[in-house]
């Protein structure tokens, strides 16, 4: 017997037995089709995504940000600004504290966050140095942490560096 549902009615095909519904129609659709659906909400996906991050579009990694998203940058060029920098942010991620000192533009963005909240004042070289080390103890001790002077986590993301 054939399903009542109008739905299903225009799928199903009786057999030659009774009670067998065949619903090869619906359950087995051309692969075009399924490709055509796929290709579809992948085009449909990208469209949407596209007003928010454009395809040819690049961003720095290493822009000053708060808590809302990125500030505007100034005018002031730094040599460390045409230093290599990874397209995303979460390929700074994976890296360690110490693999991030070694990064002329990680430093040198980490020396910008420091002296726009205060705690540098020396030279924006992308050099690690003592004064630093001696900025991040500060911002440590203002956040209430444990004072090592070192780049840690929680250092990282009280400047809002990835």
């Amino acid at each position: 017997m054939c399903i009542s549902s109008h739905f299903f009615a225009s799928f199903c095909a009786r057999s030659r037995k009774r009670n067998v519904v065949y619903l090869e129609r619906f359950m087995s659709p051309h692969p075009f089709r399924w490709l055509l659906a796929i290709w579809l909400i992948t085009l449909s996906v990208a469209c949407a995504r596209a007003s928010d991050e454009p395809l040819f579009h690049s961003t720095d990694a290493l822009a000053p940000r708060d808590e809302w998203g990125v500030l505007h940058q100034s005018p002031v060029l730094y040599p460390t600004d045409f230093s290599y920098r990874h397209g995303h942010r979460i390929f700074y991620y994976f890296k360690s504290g110490r693999e991030l000192l070694t990064d002329p533009a990680y430093v040198g963005a980490l020396q910008v966050c420091l002296r726009n909240r205060g705690y540098y004042c020396g030279p924006i070289d992308g050099i690690m140095s003592e004064d630093i080390s001696d900025a991040i103890a500060r911002l440590q001790k203002n956040y209430t942490q444990r004072v090592t002077g070192r780049l840690t986590v929680p250092v990282r993301r009280a400047l809002h560096l990835p």
